[in-house]
């Protein structure tokens, strides 16, 4: 079987997995759960493509998810409020007027494009800004950490405007269906799963793209691709502003699905947990920055059922066990043992057995 035709049959199969048994068999909590997972994944996807293609370590992903998700709160907000009402958390905070950057939030398809719009505007703006100036390495990664510590500060500051340390939450209707309805969750479960699948097959396509191929060798020789009459700073902008509009969509996601959007979600601490997941995963496989972000996920919610005073200890455990035997990942294990079987399988090399020629004798 072809590496093709092995990749889509297991994409099937994880598909069905999710959208067949996984609703079949899992409880509405578990299966909510779940669905918050793959919001994790969907950022993860990006990440795996800017750092694991890319070779951009993004530790500030929280902006971008933060981004999408208040564009879909504020949009509920003010749909809950009716026309020229004021959210609740604002009128507990004593504004008067629906703030002007607010306004524009009422449109739901407005709502809908700044979702992705806006994170990956911002990531054009930061990534032309940076990557021009050949910022790269433990530099950006700094630099993207800072911004997320700074967004997080803004969004605690401005308590009428983002609702502070609490966020946005009380969500009444979301599109006409109640929040609370099983229903209502069972259908965000299976938009999450196919927005997942949908952004996975294309993030594939492109890494298999000319572009794509470009994308690795900036990874791995950037003044080399450079030498060759290409611009990295422009490949890698573009890389950044997608994976940022992925995050950002995911973030739009999570709303729904859990809701709740606050500054805790989306600081130092929940980005760099992405990452770790990705490096659990596989984070030079597509495939593995999922794996990992549902991984890590769902031991992190085991971990602190089962042991609420140490599962972060339990957490470092299992990602430095990871690292030291599996440093390409969860996915890199996958490999290895795929080639030790395959080469189990292969047969021993036929010795040649054809008799030698003998010299013939030229009659006299």
């Amino acid at each position: 079987m072809s590496e093709k035709l092995r990749g889509y049959g297991l994409f099937a199969l994880v598909a069905l997995l999710l959208l067949v048994v996984a609703p079949l068999v899992l409880p509405p909590f578990r299966l909510d759960e779940l669905a918050k997972y793959l919001c994790f994944a969907i950022v993860a996807l990006g990440i795996g493509l800017a750092w694991g293609q890319g070779g951009m370590l993004t530790l500030g992903q929280g902006v971008f998810f933060g981004l999408g998700g208040y564009a879909m709160g504020m949009y509920l907000k003010l749909h809950d409020a009716g026309p020229g009402g004021l959210p609740d958390f604002m009128e507990w905070s004593g504004v008067e007027t629906l703030p002007a950057f607010w306004k524009p939030f009422a449109n739901p398809v407005v709502a809908l494009a700044a979702v992705v719009l806006v994170p990956v505007a911002v990531a054009l703006l930061l990534g032309t800004l940076v990557f021009r100036q050949r910022v790269r390495g433990a530099y950006f990664a700094i630099l993207s950490q800072a911004l997320a510590a700074a967004f997080v500060i803004l969004l605690v500051g401005q308590q009428g405007l983002t609702g502070g340390t609490n966020g946005l939450t009380n969500f009444y209707d979301i599109f006409g269906q109640d929040p609370e309805a099983e229903s209502t969750q069972r259908s965000m479960y299976f938009v999450t799963a196919l927005v997942l699948g949908v952004l996975y097959l294309g993030a594939r396509q492109l890494v298999k793209s000319r572009f794509g191929r470009l994308l690795v060798a900036v990874r791995d020789g950037e003044d080399r691709v450079r030498f060759l009459g290409y611009n990295p700073a422009t490949v890698k902008t573009i890389t950044f502003a997608i994976s940022a509009g992925m995050a950002g969509l995911a973030g739009a996601l999570f709303v729904p699905v859990v809701g709740i959007i606050s500054p805790s979600l989306l600081g130092v601490v929940p980005s760099l947990e992405l990452v770790v997941a990705v490096a659990i995963g596989g984070r030079y496989a597509l495939a593995g920055a999922i794996l990992g972000a549902i991984i890590m996920n769902y031991a992190k919610t085991g971990f602190s059922e089962e042991f609420a005073g140490g599962w972060l200890y339990l957490q470092g455990a299992l990602f430095i066990l990871v690292m030291t035997l599996a440093p390409k990942g969860a996915i890199g294990v996958y490999h290895q043992a795929r080639d030790a079987l395959a080469r189990r399988r292969r047969p021993p090399a036929a010795e040649d057995d054809a008799p030698v020629p003998q010299k013939q004798e030229v009659p006299a």
